[in-house]
């Protein structure tokens, strides 16, 4: 995705369906709408930058495949940033891009609605 300025100057990344009524909508679903991408991005809000290790430990139940995968297409979405921090051993830490910070309002209303809305699972212990 290219950045583009806008009038006021703020940069905006680049879309297919720009002017349709429904394209930020799509778009944002698109960017944030696979299932350990929001899980994620709230961990590096929270959490701050963090090496692989440290968010597949904060991703519970993510495999490695998974999460290099998401953070590879996070990265290629301008949403997350990756800083090799040593070649020997090979180190690494992400974190979000301003575009990504800029979701924290975003992922906070899906939790804050998660957290009023859904119930754990029953456990069975109730049948």
């Amino acid at each position: 995705m290219d950045d583009l300025p806008d009038e006021d100057g703020t940069e905006k990344l680049e879309v297919w369906c720009a002017g349709e009524e429904w394209c930020p909508v799509t778009t944002t679903a698109s960017l944030i709408g696979k299932k350990w991408h929001p899980v994620i991005v709230h961990r590096l809000l929270e959490h701050g930058p963090s090496g692989f290790n440290e968010l597949q430990e904060n991703v519970d139940g993510i495999s490695s495949k998974v999460l290099s995968d998401s953070l590879e297409d996070l990265e290629d979405n301008q949403l997350v940033e990756r800083e090799i921090i040593s070649e020997k051993p090979f180190r690494v830490h992400y974190s979000l891009t301003e575009y990504g910070e800029s979701l924290q309002p975003v992922i906070y209303a899906m939790r804050d609605w998660g957290m009023q809305y859904l119930n754990e699972p029953d456990d069975g212990s109730a049948a």
